[in-house]
């Protein structure tokens, strides 16, 4: 049994979630997500609760019950209140700006990259510190993914682009000779 899944997601009173079958659509203050959900669980929305079951008994279904649910309760938290994710970047002349849905990072290599934004996903750019918001927990994670994959930070400096809550295990360097 799903300790997860059995927990109702509790609407907030500015936030509009439609079932259609399988799918959900949720409206909110932040913008509006919708996602379509396969035939193991059944969704229901009674007063400002979403209830989610499974089908039947089969593994599958009851796999599918807590992950249906924790995905509605994320759709529901992005639309209300939006989701930050922060990444660091470390090393000399590395940079980065953002221009638009555009990011121009300067990260070492001969040439800037140039990576578009997902349309949901805002960036904010301090100092040495990417903040990245957006309503879609998903696309925002991948987003975030997608920069750190640029240059991942390395143990010896610890150079490169990582999540503000990530540690580095630092490694020694190479010992002189005598």
């Amino acid at each position: 049994m799903s300790r997860v899944g059995k927990n109702p997601v509790i609407v907030p009173e500015k936030t509009q979630v439609s079932i259609n079958g399988t799918t959900v659509s949720v409206k909110g203050p932040k913008g509006e997500l919708e996602y379509t959900f396969n035939n193991l669980v059944t969704l229901s929305h009674e007063g400002n609760e979403v209830k989610v079951n499974p089908i039947d008994e089969s593994k599958k279904s009851r796999a599918m019950w807590g992950t249906a649910r924790q995905i509605i309760s994320n759709m529901v938290t992005g639309v209300t209140d939006g989701f930050t994710r922060k990444l660091e970047f470390n090393g000399v002349g590395y940079k980065a700006s953002v221009s638009g849905n555009t990011m121009t990072l300067n990260l070492g290599y001969s040439h800037p990259i140039e990576y578009v934004l997902p349309e949901t996903v805002a960036a904010k750019v301090t100092k040495n510190e990417i903040e990245l918001t957006g309503p879609n927990k998903e696309l925002l994670g991948f987003a975030a993914a997608k920069i750190r994959s640029f240059r991942p930070p390395e143990p010896y400096k610890g150079k490169g682009v990582k999540y503000a809550e990530e540690h580095i295990v630092r490694k020694a360097g190479k010992s002189g000779g005598k």
